[in-house]
């Protein structure tokens, strides 16, 4: 004899999608039919397992008035100053036992309870739809003590009808939301794990006659110009488009000729869905999307698709977005010339897909699935290859597909990611192909492409990438007629990405490589009282990952990183190039589709980094893929012999929606000629007198040769040699990369703990030579260094020669000097910015003259790391001092030493000390994006050879 002592909770850990639901249907977001929103504050009482509480406080007349109150939507773990619990990060391992379907008894799960009244002038007749868009993972919900049903699929709308369970007041809605559930085996995403009703609860009334699921087809004929409308419709209407006199019945194609939509002119028609009961308003783009010649083709072109992977993120939060959020992020996309999103790794708040429609951004739209962590033991039981979970497959798939499918920006439907191969994902496929054979199919794991419309990879190196340009990639034979792109790549995590100009260069030279979306978007970084922003483990969680989930092209807050700035330049739809010597400059329409009208060009012209002259430059509206040669005006007379350069900018020639007139869409810059090197003639001698040397403006310890101080400006810590970095998440690399990761081998040899012999300090009839060897304990190899001082009398040069000695057989971090000074704040340049480059990562940085402060000079990665360094330095001033590079040279100025900086794990960490320090660069080697993929390419080693470079240092008060 058995009897059970707790709840039936075996809904929990049934592979079905779940029972009571609605089928799916289109979404939109208003109609004349009335809607009551039940966001706001809800009770809440959280439980430790799923059992742990009977129903009853579904039953009327409940008393809930001792519970907390929570936010929806909102995740609970991010409410409460931790009283619910707290957010569990992990990249791809479950954090519970993983033995499908079951999930461990501690499982959290939160009651929610809604008391709500219909409005006085809520219709009597008609029925009614009650729609959840978002609950993680698996919610059971009541109504008025009745059971709607309960369903799994975080990121999918379900929807239940609850007409004649409504009263006017004191409708009391429950909710049971469970953290774990089967279908967490089907959503291990790389993210926050987040349980709660995170995205809006919707009362919809539904009078009679009402709109039910439709489907709007609006193909676009590039031969004739032409657009065919064709709306499907559950329930019999009219399709209304006053703009293009159209007046049909719901299922009649109807042709007239239109602008068509692209992303990079999103021509929306206005129109209404008219039947008896409701008017839903359309918003139509006529497109076609199609697989010819082995390309992905819109309206008849080949797309080049420059885009990002966008998780749902804000930092206080979570995945509860607004839509002013979801605006800004479309905004910041557009304003930083990125063409398409991969709505990874779920489809998302439906409201972002209107925003892509309207502002105009090629979508991949992902279905919310992923199965990754099963890879740890080689996929064996892997959900999507057993049958049994077919049916839940099926549901994800036809819950996205029906909600979205009446988006003009939506070009792929992706069946998820990392979820290996099965049976299941064919049967996916094959749906999504009959219920939609208008849009194409990816999925990355696909490797053959069995079942999709593209060859989709993540992170190939850039060598196989232009293999697979070159059609040198083998593969079956489906695979090598199909179009390439990296759905994801250039891994954003920390200080990087580098290598994207290499990347885009493959990209425009090969037909076959149709683009890729950097990964990712935004860091999900959790706003944290102690530590700014917190990342994985700062919970206390057993397992996580780190800050692999800080990976993105904006900060937490959304500002944009030196990444997202790179990229920008990077991807730029005109291309400027310009010859000084001639004074012509070649303008080159890199867009797909639209041409130059909306643009206006001007130049400027710059001696030592200072406009002295600007004006208007007339460039034709040239045709997508066309170019012209341009012909500057004749240089300005200007007497001073400094450095002269062309900067041509274009710019938005009007306000548009997603930004004002003037905002810079590309700019181009070339030299007219070559700089003039720093004159100096080294008349002064050394003088040495009382254990102290004097030299020119310079005082220097006799014993040891250290600067102390510069005419007035005193030295704290003598310029030395310095080859060590903080290490940053591309130098570390990921655990699984196949290639070398420097910055452990940097760690290992220890270059970050080099000791410096004094060999000698000689003072010559005209020059104070220092020499030393700079060395890591316990090895070997060394670099003979030696520093060279001279004087005219007014001015310091130090002249910095390099000789390594063993087998170096690892490039160096840096190479320069590094000196300390106790006072420093505004700093001014002549040379690369205004924000930082590396060697690989310096598109976007711009020849001027530039101003900050030493605080402003540091980029605010999550987790702290090498970063600030500006490039092409001619001059910088700073703390008094003005220091002239022999060749140009990297800066860097921080309140804390590089030691300080690695040490760091999160940006309170930092203390400001009471020395300012300063790099003066040499080299540096490149950055790379190996936290998930390439490290940097070999042209961007900083390799360790013989070396030469001089500074010359005067005072500037």
């Amino acid at each position: 004899m058995s009897f059970r002592t707790t709840p039936s909770v075996d809904y929990v850990e049934d592979v079905s999608p779940g029972s009571g639901a609605l089928p799916p249907r289109a979404w939109y977001a208003s109609s004349d039919a009335r809607a009551l929103s039940l966001n706001g504050s809800w009770r809440f009482r959280l439980s430790a397992t799923a059992g742990a509480e009977d129903d009853s406080f579904a039953e009327e007349g409940y008393d809930a008035g001792n519970w907390a109150e929570v936010t929806v939507p909102g995740h609970w773990v991010l409410q409460g100053d931790g009283a619910f619990g707290s957010p569990i990060y992990t990249n791809h391992l479950y954090p519970f036992p993983v033995d499908p379907p079951y999930v461990p008894t501690e499982n959290p799960t939160g009651d929610h309870l809604r008391v709500f009244d219909l409005p006085s002038d809520w219709p009597s007749d008609g029925g009614a739809v009650l729609r959840f868009d978002g609950v993680e993972s698996c919610a059971r919900v009541w109504l008025n003590g009745t059971e709607l049903g309960e369903f799994k699929g975080s990121r999918l709308a379900h929807e239940f009808t609850v007409g004649e369970l409504l009263r006017p007041g004191s409708n009391v809605l429950a909710v049971r939301v469970h953290q774990w559930s089967a279908g967490s085996y089907l959503e291990d995403q790389d993210q926050w794990w987040l349980p709660g009703i995170f995205r809006d609860v919707t009362l919809l009334h539904r009078p009679a006659g009402s709109v039910a699921d439709f489907f709007v087809h609006a193909s676009y004929d590039h031969t004739t110009g032409e657009g065919t409308l064709r709306v499907d419709s559950d329930v019999h209407g009219r399709v209304l488009v006053p703009a293009l006199d159209i007046d049909v019945a719901t299922g009649e194609p109807v042709t007239v000729a239109v602008e068509p939509w692209t992303a990079e002119t999103p021509k929306l028609y206005d129109g209404v869905l008219a039947t008896d009961g409701e008017r839903v308003p359309l918003r139509i783009g006529f497109r076609t999307v199609v697989l010819e010649d082995g390309l992905v083709k819109v309206n008849g072109t080949a797309v080049l698709f420059k885009g990002v992977n966008r998780h749902e993120w804000h930092p206080e939060r979570g995945r509860a977005l607004d839509l002013e959020t979801m605006r800004e992020d479309v905004l910041l996309m557009k304003r930083h010339n990125l063409n398409a999103v991969r709505t990874s790794h779920y489809p998302p708040h439906p409201a972002f897909l209107d925003l892509c429609d309207e502002y105009g951004l090629w979508v991949i739209d992902e279905c919310d699935l992923e199965t990754h962590g099963f890879t740890e033991q080689d996929w064996r039981d892997n959900p999507v290859d057993d049958d049994r979970w077919t049916p839940a497959l099926l549901d994800r798939a036809a819950r996205m597909v029906e909600r979205d499918k009446n988006h003009p920006s939506i070009v792929f439907w992706s069946l998820g990611n990392e979820a290996g191969t099965g049976r299941g994902l064919t049967a996916m496929a094959e749906w999504i192909h009959g219920r939609d054979p208008e849009r194409l199919v990816h999925y990355e794991g696909d490797w053959n492409c069995r079942d999709t419309d593209v060859y989709s990879r993540m992170y190939a190196f850039h060598d196989e990438v232009e293999k697979i340009g070159q059609q040198l990639d083998g593969g079956t034979h489906k695979r090598r007629e199909l179009p390439f792109i990296q759905c994801e790549y250039a891994h954003a995590m920390g200080n990087g990405p580098g290598g994207l100009a290499d990347y885009q260069e493959l990209f425009e030279k090969y037909d076959r490589l149709q683009g890729g979306f950097i990964w990712e978007w935004i860091d999900h970084g959790v706003k944290h009282a102690e530590l700014g922003y917190a990342y994985g483990g700062d919970f206390g969680e057993e397992l996580h990952d780190g800050n692999f989930v800080c990976d993105g092209l904006v900060f937490p807050d959304r500002t944009p990183s030196p990444g997202l700035i790179e990229y920008k330049k990077v991807i730029e739809p005109v291309h400027i190039e310009g010859d000084g010597a001639n004074g012509t400059v070649r303008v080159t329409n890199k867009q797909d589709f639209a041409d130059l009208s909306a643009l206006a060009f001007e130049w400027s012209c710059q001696v030592d980094g200072e406009t002295v002259e600007s004006g208007s430059l007339a460039v034709p509206a040239l045709a997508p893929g066309e170019s012209a040669e341009v012909k500057l005006p004749e240089p300005p007379a200007d007497g001073r012999g400094g450095e002269r350069q062309w900067t041509v900018r274009a710019l938005l020639a009007d306000d548009t929606s997603w930004a004002a007139k003037g905002h810079v869409v590309a700019w181009g810059q070339f030299a007219v000629g070559a700089r003039p090197l720093p004159s100096f003639p080294a008349n002064d001698r050394p003088v040495v007198e009382e254990g102290r040397i004097t030299l020119g403006p310079a005082g220097f310890d006799a014993r040891t040769g250290a600067l102390l101080s510069i005419g007035g400006v005193k030295v704290g810590a003598t310029p030395r040699l310095d080859v060590w970095r903080a290490p940053t998440d591309n130098d570390d690399g990921a655990e699984w990369q196949t290639d070398t990761r420097y910055g452990m081998l940097w760690r290992t040899l220890g270059l970050h703990r080099m000791r410096h012999r004094l060999v000698s300090v000689e003072a010559g009839d005209d020059a104070l030579t220092v020499r030393t060897r700079v060395a890591p304990a316990a090895r070997e190899v060394g670099l003979d260094t030696v520093y060279r001082w001279t004087s005219d009398g007014e001015r310091l040069r130090l002249s910095v020669s390099v000789t390594p000695e063993g087998d170096w057989t690892v490039p160096l971090p840096r190479l320069g000097v590094r000196f300390g000074l106790p006072e420093a704040d505004r700093v001014e340049w002549f040379g690369g910015g205004p924000g930082e480059a590396y060697p690989d990562s310096r598109t976007a940085s711009m020849v001027g003259r530039w101003q900050s402060t030493v605080d402003r000079l540091q980029t605010p990665y999550v987790r702290p790391q090498e970063n600030g360094a500006r490039a092409d330095v001619r001059w910088v001033e700073l703390g008094g001092l003005r220091i002239e590079g022999d060749p140009e040279f990297w800066f860097t100025a921080r309140r804390w030493t590089t030691e300080q900086l690695d040490a760091a794990r999160h940006r309170t960490d930092l203390a400001a000390g009471d020395t300012v320090w300063v790099n003066l660069d040499h080299g540096l080697h490149g950055v790379g994006s190996q936290s998930c993929g390439p490290g940097p390419l070999p042209q961007y080693f900083l390799k360790a050879e013989p070396a030469e470079f001089s500074f010359v240092f005067s005072t500037t008060r």
